[in-house]
Parts: structure tokens; C-alpha cells; sequence
């Protein structure tokens, strides 16, 4: 597998139950191959501060927003390859940048502080994720992880369309050393499908999603472990006013 540290591409998502999933699984064999790894899982630790500002801000859908996360794949060790990846995005078009380095000099950077190991070539990019993280107090607030089925066109290898199902989260043991473990996501859809193409989706994937009625949809995996946790809250709270 091999990833771009920095990109601008267009997503659109897609809330399947499981008939649509199976239906557009058969679909797309003509037209894309599975990713090398299978079913992989995904681990992010996203940050915020004590006023949760990052994902509030993104909830309230402005024309621009950004998020900062801490990602790693399958089972995570101290020398596994990680992400310290930024993510804005701005009236649909997102845009990435991100540092590529072993999982303990990105993880101690993000909770004591201590600077990795930076290359002239990723200086830019560190110092605006430095300046992101001290503008806003951001910390680790949320491991949040999934598991991914992943797609890539066979005429153009740029085009995706990945597969995310079993979203579960956690707000202790913020270390992704410590496993994928972590609540599940409640009234989560079967699949998240998101097509991720530089260019236009093509017409062949096009022609499939009208011909069954398939819409795109708004779903924030982060936005909605937040959202939930407030109605859980809530609830608690009413509960032991009774």
C-alpha cells in the first residue's frame, strides 16, 4: 500500500444498508480490484481541546473546516508506520497533509510534546500541524477506529471507493498500542462507502448509483460518537433527576 503525504481530492460518502452494499459489491467487479490488505482495520486518535472545539465547529457545516488525527493500521507498535495527518476541507474539495513517521515519535509529540524527528522536505508540514495544535490547546480526545474494505479503479488507479463498517471508539487508554478496542458506534449504517477521486466520479459508477437510487449522504464518524455521547449524557442526567 502506498499513500501521498499530500493530495486534494473529492469525496463523496455514501450510507448503504445491506442490500446496497452486496448489490454494488457485485457492481463494481468489472470496473475495480481489491486493495492487496483485505478487510484492514483503522485506528485514529483524533485531537481536540476541553471544549471539544474542533469537531463543534465542524459539525456546524461552515464552508471550511479542518481536523487533526493520529492514524495507524492494524496492529500497532512502537516502530509501525503512522500518520499525523491534517485534513481540511473547503466547500467539498479536501485537502491532506500529513507526516509519515514510526508510531512513538508521532505518539510522544502529541501527548509530552516531545518534537519527531522532522526531514527538510516535512518541515512545512509539521510546522502547520504545530501551529494548528498550539493555536487551538488540541490533545488526544478520542480513539476512534473502523474496519475498511478498500477498492482502486482499474483504468485509473487514483479513483477509490472504500467500504467502513464496525465503527468503535474510546476516550481512555488514548494509545493505538493499546488495540482497536472501544464501544460501539450506535445506529451506525451497514456500510459507509466513499469514492475519493481527483477528477469526477466516473460514469460507469454514476449510471449504478442512479439506476438503484442511491443518494449521497453527511456522515461524520467523530461527529457522531460526539453527538451520542451528549444524548448518553443527557439521558444519564435526567435519569438521576428522577
Amino acid at each position: 500500500m502506498s499513500y501521498a503525504n499530500t493530495f486534494k481530492r473529492h469525496e463523496m460518502k455514501f450510507l448503504l444498508n445491506e442490500e446496497q452494499f452486496e448489490l454494488i459489491s457485485e457492481k463494481i467487479k468489472p470496473y475495480m480490484t481489491a486493495d492487496s490488505y483485505g478487510l484492514n482495520t483503522i485506528l485514529n486518535i483524533y485531537l481536540d481541546n476541553d471544549n471539544n472545539d474542533v469537531i463543534r465547529t465542524s459539525l456546524g457545516k461552515p464552508a471550511y473546516k479542518e481536523k487533526l488525527r493520529l492514524r495507524g493500521y492494524g496492529t500497532v507498535e512502537d516502530s509501525s508506520a503512522a500518520f499525523l495527518e491534517i485534513k481540511k476541507k473547503y466547500r467539498g474539495v479536501v485537502y491532506k497533509r500529513r507526516l509519515e513517521l514510526p508510531y512513538k515519535q508521532l505518539h510522544d509529540y502529541i501527548t509530552n510534546g516531545v518534537p519527531p524527528q522532522i526531514s527538510e522536505q516535512n518541515r512545512q508540514v509539521f510546522e502547520e500541524i504545530d501551529y494548528f495544535i498550539r493555536r487551538l490547546s488540541l490533545k488526544s480526545a478520542v480513539v476512534l477506529c473502523y474496519d475498511r474494505q478498500a477498492f482502486f479503479g482499474n483504468d485509473d488507479q487514483e479513483f477509490r471507493l472504500t467500504f467502513d463498517s464496525n465503527i468503535r471508539s474510546r476516550r481512555s487508554e488514548l494509545d493505538l498500542r493499546k488495540g482497536d478496542f472501544g464501544n460501539p458506534l450506535i445506529n451506525q449504517p451497514f456500510r459507509i462507502m466513499e469514492a475519493k477521486s481527483v477528477g469526477s466520479i466516473p460514469l460507469w459508477l454514476v449510471k449504478i448509483l442512479s439506476e438503484n437510487k442511491i443518494y449521497g449522504g453527511s456522515f461524520s464518524k467523530y461527529g457522531n460518537v460526539f453527538q451520542n455521547e451528549i444524548l448518553q449524557n443527557r439521558s444519564i442526567k435526567q435519569c438521576s433527576q428522577q
